[in-house]
């Protein structure tokens, strides 16, 4: 028997290979399905199933592409209904893989039709757990996002739903079983995670908040709902993906490979009204950019932030990329549903300055520059970083402003271009992101804050944490 976790850290997010004699199984895998083919070839095996968790609203999932290129059948748990041919395990339904078994276990809470794969071993005894959204390290799925789903579904019943599936479906199972969840700390799909992506059930009895024996089903729902930020704008688009379909990814590939000379990229920029996200480094968009393009750095949390930020998934996309990452670039924004991308710059800002176009760039100062500005200045300041970092910390000025960068465009009528902003996050991409949408909406007057509130601290710049008004 063989367990392989496929962890991809930019999505937080676990798929896994499991293996016995000759027979596969590959559980919540990404929209690439090329690597698990390869796996298993490699491994002399077939993929017999394909298990899906539950209707992922983070990422769009890869089984559409795996069944039809290997036959494989795709399994959901009870009360789900796809548009497309799925074999709907009833609880308790025993799946044989060579000489192992997975039992489907319905867990309703994150989503009604969430369900758990308890894996046997040769001998028949449990020794791991495939939780999906149900139970993660360190916490629990949230049960806001199906809520919209089914009329009168709140996120208090799926709480409670989620309060009987851990008591009653996985606390009375063995401590030494090991809990293998689809998310690590950076998912928005939780709160609480931990950076480990893995752990013994007993540990998660012993420090997993909701695993608490002792709390009552009201403290249990209080505890899971509280603290929950609105989820990104593309999960109920992810959704209705992976219940519905979706276009092949070597489709979307081919579409999006195609490298466009300065002169066809400005066409069908011109022409089609294509977002045009540029993916190299913060240091390089601030030096030079195309005009009106947004900075969505590749090495940062790239899918996050163009689902954030991009409401539509059908938005028409070009983008700039260091040499050969385009493949890269198309397949993430195709991970969490953005399938087209029209085309790339061939040759990159090198090519499109050959040609004499024109050019922009992003002023920036350092923190010890900016310290000695706010001794003279009275200057405004766009710190872009949420409202739990600011609030922490921030900057000790009366001139200084929360701008989440996940709300900038329902925030955009609090800023004036006739005044000078000086924009900061806490390490440098976020306000890049920032300064580049503000700039292709006609604020010129921009300065980015290099190294952002990490440097601000160690320049000593005087900071504050937000006090609460007394309640008299």
């Amino acid at each position: 028997m063989k367990i392989e976790q496929i962890y991809t850290g930019c999505l937080a997010q676990g798929a896994y290979y499991i293996e016995s004699k000759g027979e596969a199984v590959i559980i919540d895998p990404l929209r690439e399905v090329g690597p698990y083919i390869e796996k298993a070839k490699a491994n002399h095996s077939k993929i017999k199933y394909i298990f899906e968790t539950h209707f992922h609203a983070d990422f769009v999932s890869g089984h559409l592409d795996l069944a039809a290129k290997t036959g494989a059948k795709i399994v959901y748990g009870p009360k789900a209904n796809p548009s497309f041919d799925v074999h709907i395990a009833e609880d308790n339904e025993v799946f044989k893989v060579g000489n192992i078994s997975l039992k489907a276990i319905h867990t309703p809470g994150h989503t009604m039709e969430s369900t758990c794969f308890l894996l046997s071993d040769e001998t028949g005894k449990d020794v791991a757990i495939f939780t999906g959204d149900t139970l993660f390290i360190g916490d629990v799925g949230r049960p806001d996002l199906a809520q919209e789903a089914i009329a009168g579904l709140t996120q208090e019943t799926l709480a409670s739903h989620l309060f009987d599936s851990l008591r009653n479906r996985i606390m009375p199972l063995a401590d030494d079983i090991m809990v293998y969840p689809a998310h690590g700390a950076g998912s928005a799909c939780g709160k609480n995670m931990s950076k480990e992506t893995f752990d013994t059930l007993g540990n998660q009895k012993q420090t997993n908040y909701a695993l608490n024996p002792k709390l009552t089903r009201g403290e249990f729902i209080a505890q899971v709902l509280d603290g929950l930020m609105p989820p990104p704008a593309y999960f109920p688009q992810n959704v209705l993906m992976n219940i519905q379909g979706y276009e092949s990814l070597d489709k979307v590939m081919a579409r999006g490979k195609k490298a466009l000379n300065p002169e066809e990229f400005e066409t069908v920029a011109n022409e089609t009204g294509a977002v045009v996200i540029d993916t190299r480094s913060q240091a390089a968009f601030k030096q030079a950019f195309i005009p009106n393009s947004i900075f969505i750095g590749i090495d940062g949390s790239f899918a996050t932030w163009v689902g954030t930020l991009i409401p539509d998934l059908k938005q028409e996309i070009l983008f700039v990329a260091d040499a050969g990452r385009e493949e890269e670039v198309i397949t993430r924004l195709a991970r969490v549903g953005y399938d087209f991308a029209l085309g790339y710059l061939d040759g990159g800002l090198e090519a499109w300055a050959k040609e004499g176009l024109e050019l922009d760039s992003l002023n920036s100062a350092s923190p010890a520059q900016l310290a000695q500005i706010i001794k003279t200045e009275a200057i405004e300041v766009l710190d872009v970083r949420k409202r739990s970092e600011y609030e922490a910390q921030h900057i000790d000025t009366a001139h200084v402003m929360n701008f989440p960068l996940a709300s900038i465009s329902e925030n955009m009528e609090k800023v004036h271009s006739d005044k000078t902003y000086y924009i900061h996050c806490a390490g440098g991409y976020r306000s890049v992101i920032a300064a580049s949408i503000l700039k292709s909406r006609g604020f010129d007057k921009l300065i980015d804050i290099e190294e952002g509130f990490d440097g601000i601290e160690r320049t000593a710049i005087a900071t504050t944490a937000f006090v609460c008004p007394s309640t008299l």
